[in-house]
């Protein structure tokens, strides 16, 4: 057997996955990486995207709008929310590019002449909207 390591997922509403795992493919806030047994420690947060784990059995892939990922031992990821890409349907997908939409518009409101939040939450929304296409789906172009 190849070498492993615990890799535990959890969303506020639940455990998605807990195994022992070859590598988890996470989409970091400063870029995508892939954790490994024996990585050096961090700890990131995360971008929308799709979190890839490679078990024995085969690949799972779980879409994640954000959170941590903590890498030591094993590796764990805090997601906002996680879904598994299967679970994932058109509509499904439009209502996270709304909800991501409604967040910027709202950052664009409350910080007028603060161009760091909203340009924040223009690239939330920019990496939300590219998930549609990574998981094969039409992708919604909301207007800013």
């Amino acid at each position: 057997m190849a070498e492993t390591m615990q890799f535990d997922l959890v969303s506020p509403e639940r455990s998605l996955m807990s195994a022992q795992v070859k590598s988890v493919q996470i989409p970091g806030a400063d870029g995508d990486m892939t954790a490994m047994p024996n990585h050096a420690p961090l700890i990131t947060t995360l971008r929308p995207g799709v979190l890839r784990v490679e078990t024995d059995k085969g690949i799972e892939e779980f879409v994640v709008t954000g959170g941590f990922a903590e890498l030591g031992e094993g590796l764990s990821v805090l997601a906002e929310r996680a879904v598994p890409k299967a679970d994932v349907d058109q509509a499904a997908y439009e209502a996270m590019v709304d909800e991501a939409h409604a967040a910027y518009k709202q950052t664009k409101e409350t910080f007028k002449n603060e161009p760091g939040p909203v340009d924040d939450a223009a690239k939330l929304l920019a990496d939300m909207v590219a998930v549609g296409t990574h998981i094969g789906l039409s992708t919604k172009q909301p207007s800013l």
